[in-house]
């Protein structure tokens, strides 16, 4: 499949403006903003350009659906709905990863994995929907006392570029699964995805007001999404820095809020690890998505004893990654925008004026615009362990290969920076794998594999600057709901 194999959604025909009580409007300000498609740096489509006021209109009609149709619907008619959202998605799936591989400049195979995802969620909580379960409490004599998980209310969703259609079902289907009604401000680099999906929900029979998109610039309509005193719970995945200002921003009104931010993953690679199993999988974990995945395996540490065969095994692995237009479907596509791009070969220029060793690289293919926003694939190593390649996250394909020790020191460098978030662990002594993977400070560490914040099942989510709180899993479905403590007096 390529592009023009498949009939695109002409940029023109997708809802591009603010969906609120399941209707499109303009901005109410009449501004909207330019798409640039990343493999082009060609503009390709408009978007509304929300603000406060949209933002306003978009809460107010998420409390008139908890007040109304959307709010007496019971657990098992909301599932309903998820599942039949999720089918939808499936429906379209190869339409729809057109327009996200056009939106991100990801690869079509990647794009494909992302459509598939996100159904996947609608599936996954549809299924869970009804199936969330209270307790009863041992109490006095003459009371009976239970719980019972109730949703938050209105919960505001602020999601990234980099996967647009995996985070719309991330982070909605399990809020809605509880009964939440949602407002969710898009990324302004990559959103044709989400507001495609957003009239999809209108499809599967949504309510007006449990589902309402706003998009926009994230300090206008983010920023907006995280003050609104009538949002009771905040998600957010992104930058650190923007992260604080959300958090700030919710507890100035005491609000609670599930914080996604990013990371720099190790794979601790010992030396009677498989390596013919974990070259493959290293490499995926950082070409993926170019290397813009929070819990992209961007650190790779490998025991001084195989350091030499490793780095070798992962030159022959770099040197045929190739970069390209989504369409020819090569091993990671352009990173986002102009900017992005500029950090990467920010970081890469650090690399070089310190004498860090380049052991090898990608190439940008032929076919490539040479508007596009492409960055060659790099592997550096041995890289000194306080360099900034090795500690701050780049967002982008540039692998860092530090050389340890011992065990311990192994857990000192994996430990040894500001995040936490995915980890992966190689050895075939089981002992010493979940020895080490205990140690290691991150919401989750593979044994044997790696998987950039795993498959729905799993709980998703980081400790220090990578966030706090759970995505992904039945634990979603606690973060996005509440205990509420029923005492009933029966003497």
């Amino acid at each position: 499949m390529n592009l023009e194999s498949v009939p695109p959604i002409a940029a023109a025909s997708v809802p591009c403006g603010v969906f609120v009580d399941n209707a499109w409007r303009p901005a109410a300000s009449g501004k909207t903003l330019e798409m640039v498609e990343p493999a082009t740096g060609a503009p390709f489509a408009r978007i509304a350009a929300g603000d406060a006021r949209d933002v306003d209109a978009a809460v107010r009609a998420a409390r008139r659906a908890l007040e109304g149709s959307w709010g007496r619907l019971d657990a098992t008619e909301r599932g309903r709905l998820l599942t039949r959202l999720g089918a939808l998605i499936e429906n379209q799936r190869d339409t729809l990863a057109v327009l996200e591989a056009r939106d991100t400049g990801k690869p079509l195979s990647q794009a494909r994995t992302d459509i598939d995802a996100a159904a996947r969620y609608f599936e996954f909580y549809g299924g869970a929907a009804d199936k969330v379960l209270g307790a009863t409490i041992p109490y006095r004599p003459g009371k009976l006392a239970l719980t019972e998980r109730v949703p938050h209310g209105v919960t505001g969703h602020i999601i990234p570029w980099n996967y647009p259609a995996q985070m719309f079902g991330r982070t909605l289907a399990p809020a809605l699964a509880m009964g939440n009604a949602c407002v969710l401000k898009p990324a302004e680099d990559a959103c044709l995805t989400v507001l495609h999906l957003a009239e999809l929900s209108r499809e599967a029979g949504f309510p007006p007001g449990a589902i309402n998109v706003v998009p926009g610039r994230g300090e206008v309509a983010g920023a907006a999404l995280s003050a609104h005193s009538g949002v009771d719970f905040l998600s957010f995945t992104g930058s650190p820095e923007v992260g604080t200002l959300v958090q700030i921003a919710a507890a100035r009104r005491h609000a609670g809020c599930t914080l996604e931010l990013g990371g720099k993953s190790p794979q601790i690679v010992f030396g009677d690890a498989d390596l013919d199993a974990a070259v493959p999988v290293i490499i995926a974990a950082i070409a993926q998505n170019a290397g813009q995945t929070c819990s992209a395996g961007s650190r790779v540490l490998a025991e001084e004893g195989i350091a030499k065969d490793l780095s070798a095994r992962l030159a022959d692995a770099f040197a045929a990654l190739r970069a390209g237009p989504p369409e020819a479907d090569l091993d990671l596509g352009p990173v986002i925008n102009p900017t992005q791009k500029r950090r990467v070969e920010r970081f890469c220029g650090l690399a070089d004026a310190a004498g860090v060793p380049l052991i090898a690289e990608g190439r940008i293919d032929p076919g490539a615009v040479p508007h596009g926003c492409y960055v060659t694939p790099r592997l550096y190593g041995p890289v000194p362990r306080d360099h900034p390649v090795a500690q701050q996250e780049i967002f982008g394909p540039v692998l860092a290969l530090t050389i340890f020790g011992d065990e311990d020191d192994a857990v000192c460098l994996a430990n040894g920076t500001e995040y936490g978030l995915v980890a992966g662990v190689w050895s075939r002594d089981a002992a010493r794998a979940v020895r080490v993977a205990r140690r290691i400070g991150a919401g989750q560490v593979h044994i044997n594999g790696y998987a950039a914040g795993g498959e729905v099942e799993l709980p998703f989510g980081g400790i220090r600057k990578s966030g706090h709180g759970r995505e992904k899993g039945l634990a979603a479905l606690d973060e996005f709901s509440t205990t509420l403590t029923l005492v009933l007096n029966h003497a």
